[in-house]
């Protein structure tokens, strides 16, 4: 009986903290206009470790250009590459590979921060510049 009850527990907690991390639609270019600091990124929403990141992604006129991306003891920047909004996911054109996309859900947003969710579960958290 006690098993059982315990069960019971674990499975509703594990249905509401899947609400937590509920994909938000975008609902046009204009929420993501401007300069994000990536700040961290994880694995997953339940992973504790996160990665310390440097880089910028900076959207502007459906391109978004990625700067001070670290890489061997240096910094470099990408060229810009268009983004568009579909389906309210975020699709970034991968560089080279116009007919390819890197897809995101937003996770949560407000005016000072964003989260974003890859398309394997990565988490992605901003700071807006």
């Amino acid at each position: 009986m006690k098993k059982i009850t315990t069960t019971i527990i674990l499975l509703g907690l594990s249905a509401f903290s899947g609400l937590n991390f509920a994909d938000v639609p975008f609902q046009s270019t204009a929420d993501l206009q401007g300069s994000w600091k990536l700040e961290y990124t994880k694995k997953n929403a339940a992973a504790q470790e996160t990665i310390p990141r440097e880089d910028t992604w900076t959207f502007n006129d459906g391109k978004v250009t990625i700067t001070h991306i670290p890489r061997d003891g240096t910094y470099y920047d990408q060229i810009p590459v268009m983004y568009e909004i579909e389906n309210g996911k975020l699709k970034i054109a991968l560089q080279g590979r116009s007919d390819r996309f890197d897809i995101f859900s937003l996770q949560e947003k407000d005016n000072k921060s964003m989260t974003l969710k890859g398309k394997f579960g990565d988490i992605y958290h901003f700071n807006k510049k």
